[in-house]
């Protein structure tokens, strides 16, 4: 008697076999990371608003345009240094664009009150309160296009700007502001007040300001003519390094052991994925060995529904049918709506809109008997459609 005996050991190939998915995966996940920091690099759009920035969220074009015209445009990088460039003669305009904040009231106060106009775009609610107390934020402004509606000479200028940006509302009518651009109900996107040695100007049309949207109807206009108001404008975007708040930062509070367990638990990840991935092998589609009726999948939903009273649910189930068929009963294309169907069929059989809308959308059965009154009367607008449309 022989006996024949099958080696159970893998050769290079099977071996290889069962590796070509991860190493096809790997591959595909390093071009990835690449692709992407390739990508990233090209596309950078820098810092938002910046006058050295020529990307279209940068204001490149304003400073150049305004130095050309004969405008001492300094471009301060610390708080320090735009103090500096401000002096003490409140001659100039101090251009301020802090959106998360790094200013603290106290550094705001000192910061304006070196010049002789401060124009804020898109403040905060605390920038709101220390430069300008007598506007107050208005919530979001969604149009394309605003008009000046005002006496403020940029306004005028500009005649239209783009309206994308924050919106601000006159708190106190007795201070001397010129409201423009009204978007709403005392919705404003530029507001200026004059005071006796000084004017705020608040601006929430942040599109006016970038090199994207700065050629776009009167966006120019506006920014030139509002920074252009002096002889010399203080360009100043506060970073971080300008936050008067203190203390340790994140990674000083790190314990010197994280980095390196990090490292491990993502060793050890990785190593997971491999030894499960080759111990459950790769997935493999195997048919059902039975087929299941339609008529036992709609008895068992069915019954779920029952037991669970998911009567509207169940209703709804038959209302999708429904509008489906009587969509394509009237004609109708795949994309029309349930309005659509319940106009067209008003319109064929002649019954009130109200209560086909109600049949097909809102009417919620209380009880069983109810649920089945519906899914009757449903059955009844199919059949008088039918009817309707094809006369015997």
């Amino acid at each position: 008697m022989t006996t024949v005996s099958t080696t159970l050991t893998p050769t290079i190939r099977a071996a290889t076999r069962k590796a070509l998915f991860w190493i096809v995966a790997a591959v595909f996940l390093v071009m990835i990371a690449v692709i992407a920091l390739a990508t990233t690099g090209a596309s950078t759009r820098g810092v938002p608003f910046s006058a050295t920035n020529a990307a279209p969220a940068g204001s490149k074009a304003i400073a150049e345009v305004l130095r050309a015209q004969g405008v001492d445009v300094s471009v301060p990088v610390t708080l320090a240094s735009a103090e500096s460039a401000l002096g003490a003669s409140r001659q100039s305009t101090l251009f301020l664009v802090d959106p998360d904040g790094h200013l603290d009231r106290t550094q705001l106060r000192a910061l304006a009150s070196r010049a002789a106009h401060v124009i804020v775009l898109s403040p905060t609610y605390s920038q709101i309160g220390v430069l300008a107390p007598e506007v107050g934020l208005a919530g979001v402004v969604g149009r394309k296009s605003l008009s000046a509606g005002c006496d403020l000479p940029a306004a005028n200028a500009a005649g239209r700007v783009s309206g994308a940006g924050s919106g601000f509302r006159v708190l106190d009518r007795g201070a001397h502001t010129t409201a423009c651009f009204a978007s709403g109900t005392d919705t404003f996107s530029v507001v200026d007040i004059s005071r006796a040695t000084q004017h705020v100007t608040v601006i929430g049309t942040t599109e006016a300001f970038d090199n994207e949207h700065v050629a776009q109807r009167g966006n120019a206009a506006l920014a030139l003519t509002l920074l252009g108001d002096n002889d010399r404008l203080v360009w100043y975007l506060p970073t971080i390094d300008d936050s008067s708040a203190g203390g340790p930062t994140i990674a000083e509070l790190t314990p010197a052991w994280v980095g390196a367990a990090s490292a491990l638990l993502v060793v050890v990840a990785i190593a997971a994925a491999f030894w499960r991935g080759r111990r459950l092998g790769p997935l493999v589609v195997e048919n059902l060995p039975v087929v299941v009726r339609a008529s036992e999948t709609m008895e068992g939903r069915a019954r779920l529904y029952q037991k669970g009273a998911a009567r509207l649910r169940a209703l709804d189930s038959l209302r999708i049918g429904s509008v489906s068929r009587l969509a394509s009963q009237c004609g109708l294309p795949r994309l029309a709506t349930v309005d659509d169907v319940i106009a067209a069929v008003a319109n064929v059989t002649a019954r009130d809109p109200a209560d086909i809308r109600s049949l097909l959308l809102t009417a919620d059965p209380r009880s069983d008997r109810e649920l089945v009154r519906l899914s009757d009367e449903l059955l009844d607008l199919e059949r008088a459609v039918t009817r309707d449309i094809r006369p015997s």
